[in-house]
C-alpha cells in the first residue's frame, strides 16, 4: 500500500530547490539529504533536532521583532495581535506553514538577528535566497500577491547575554572565577543592545512579489521529492520496526 504524499513546510522549501551540480538531472544530494531526514522523522520517530543561540533568541524574541516591524511599517496591528495571537497554520496539497503575521491584508515574516553583524544594513536583496522561497510557500498557501520578509533589530535577552560575557572571557584566554573584566563585559553589552539605534534603523524590510513561475517550480520539485522519498521504503524494511511496537 502507498503511503500518504509528503507535504514539505514552507521553512524547508529552499532544501529542496538546491539544484544538482554539473548537468546531471535530478535531485541535489542537499535535497537527498533532506529526505533522508523527513523519512527518519516521519517513518521511524527519529528527529534531528537543531539548535542554536541565533534560533533561541528568535523564538524568544518574536512577539518583540512583530513589534518593531509593527511599528516602523505602519502595519496597524493592535497589542491583542501581537501578544495573544498565535502563528496561523495553513496546508495545501504540497506544502504546510505557520506564518508570522497574516492579518488579512498584511503577510510577513519576521527575522529576528543575532547582532547588528549579521543584519543586513546594506543590502538591497534579500542575503538568504531561501527565504524567497520560503515567503512564496507562505502566498501560495494564503492567495497574497506580496509579502514582507522584515529583519530586526531588538536587544539580547539578559540570561543571553550574561552567557556571551561568559563566552567572551574564555575566548580572550581571561581568567573566569566570578570576577568580570569591565571591558569584556562593556564590548558584549554593546553588540546586544540596540535602543541607541533609531527604530527605523533596526529594521531592515523586502518586499517581495510574487511570482508564479516560483510556485510552479516549488510543486514540481515537490512532486519529484515524493517520488524520491517513497524509494527510501525500499532500503529499509519498516515492517521489522512495526513488529518489535
Amino acid at each position: 500500500m502507498r503511503k500518504q504524499n509528503i507535504k514539505i513546510r514552507c521553512s524547508s522549501i529552499g532544501k529542496i530547490m538546491t539544484n544538482s551540480r554539473g548537468k546531471a538531472p535530478g535531485l541535489s544530494q542537499t535535497t537527498k539529504s533532506y529526505l533522508k531526514e523527513l523519512w527518519l522523522e516521519r517513518e521511524l520517530g527519529i528527529k534531528n533536532d537543531f539548535w542554536s543561540r541565533y534560533t533561541d533568541k528568535g523564538i524568544l524574541l518574536e512577539k518583540d521583532s512583530i513589534t518593531l516591524a509593527n511599528n516602523v511599517l505602519n502595519w496597524g496591528l493592535s497589542f491583542l495581535e501581537i501578544n495573544e495571537g498565535e502563528q496561523k497554520y495553513w496546508e495545501n496539497e504540497y506544502i504546510t506553514g505557520h506564518t508570522d503575521v497574516e492579518n488579512g491584508q498584511i503577510l510577513a515574516d519576521v527575522k529576528t538577528s543575532w547582532d547588528a553583524t549579521t543584519f543586513p544594513f546594506f543590502d538591497e536583496h534579500p542575503p538568504n535566497k531561501n527565504y524567497i522561497y520560503q515567503l512564496h510557500g507562505y502566498m501560495a498557501l494564503t492567495g497574497h500577491s506580496k509579502a514582507f520578509l522584515s529583519y530586526c533589530l531588538v536587544n539580547t535577552p539578559e540570561d543571553m547575554v550574561l552567557d556571551e560575557i561568559r563566552r567572551e572571557h574564555w575566548k580572550q584566554n581571561s581568567v573566569w572565577n566570578g570576577d568580570e573584566d569591565e571591558e569584556i563585559v562593556e564590548y558584549v553589552r554593546s553588540k546586544h543592545n540596540f535602543t541607541r539605534f533609531p527604530e527605523a534603523m533596526r529594521v531592515k524590510n523586502f518586499i517581495i512579489e510574487r511570482d508564479e513561475n516560483i510556485i510552479k517550480n516549488i510543486y514540481e520539485r515537490v512532486e519529484a521529492c515524493r517520488e524520491y522519498y517513497h524509494t527510501l521504503d525500499q532500503l529499509i524494511d519498516t515492517s521489522l520496526y512495526a513488529n518489535q511496537k
